[in-house]
């Protein structure tokens, strides 16, 4: 048994691993061949290094992202522990080393669209931000103090987070530069980075709920236990009909949907049924709630 832990905590630590380079990777290229050619600027500690890239050409954007993210990743330690330290150590160091390698290579030539620019440098930013996210990692500044103030609000996406602080980034640069044109831009990146983040985050958590008003509830509810589906059956009363109806509520994964509607247009061609988009379910069957979840 101790074998196959070990075992398996390698594999996620590979995993993890192999994630973050991804990851760090498709933020660079990115930042590269996107931002940094068409002058759109990134939000967060990025956005800072770009400001202060242009007053020193000679200080290289990724040492100026290690330097800056060194006290928040202090506070970050203090509530997360050193598994916080280790792993977004990890993904800044590579991610900033991928930007300035790549630099150094590559000379990336800006593209006659910016908005074209702007919407795939924005969804890939946020891909490869959710990726990191995804096990634990950033590449500190924004990502990082959104994450510690995701224990505050909750109520908020981490995309939404990060999007706020991006924005206050974004009108610094803007004010700086005078350049309201690139200020512009910049936000419509910002806007499809924390949609695309959002959705490589929440996405895979995304279940749906069926309410099921009918007259078979017994031989329904038995259909679906056979199909492995959780199901709660609540006695009810029509409101037109005065009759006795069953309500059952199944929470079931998007890809069993067709399944479902066959099972119960099976037994009772008659039945209402509700279904909705669940963003977030936890319990048996499902994800297990977490604090530090996001």
């Amino acid at each position: 048994m101790k074998k196959l832990r070990q075992k398996v905590r390698k594999s996620r630590i590979v995993k993890n691993v192999l994630l973050i380079t991804l990851g760090s990777l498709i933020y660079a290229f990115a930042f590269d061949s996107l931002f940094i050619p068409n002058n759109i600027v990134m939000g967060g500690f990025t956005g800072l290094a770009q400001t202060l890239h242009r007053f020193i050409p000679a200080v290289p954007i990724g040492v100026t992202v290690i330097v800056l993210n060194v006290p928040l990743f202090i506070l970050g330690i203090r509530r997360q522990g050193f598994r916080l330290l280790i792993s977004s150590v990890f993904a800044m160091g590579v991610s900033s080393a991928f930007i300035d390698v790549l630099a150094y290579f590559v000379k990336f030539r800006p593209i006659e669209d910016h908005l074209v620019a702007c919407i795939f440098g924005g969804g890939m930013v946020g891909l490869a931000m959710g990726l990191l996210l995804m096990v634990g990692a950033t590449t500190g500044g924004v990502e990082l103090a959104a994450r510690l103030l995701k224990y505050h609000y909750r109520h908020i996406s981490i995309g939404r987070l990060c999007l706020l602080i991006d924005l206050g980034v974004i009108a610094l640069y803007t004010l700086v530069f005078k350049n309201i044109n690139d200020g512009l831009y910049a936000a419509i990146a910002m806007y499809i980075s924390s949609l695309a983040m959002d959705a490589v985050i929440y996405g895979r958590n995304t279940s749906k709920v069926a309410c099921i008003i009918c007259s078979e509830g017994q031989l329904i509810k038995e259909r679906l236990i056979e199909l492995d589906l959780g199901v709660t059956n609540i006695s009810a009363q029509g409101g037109y009909s005065d009759s006795q109806k069953d309500i059952l509520i199944c929470a079931f994964k998007p890809t069993r949907i067709t399944e479902l509607k066959e099972a119960i247009m099976e037994l009772d061609n008659t039945a209402f049924v509700i279904i909705c988009n669940a963003e977030d379910i936890f319990g048996e069957g499902f994800a297990q709630f977490n604090p530090d979840s996001l």
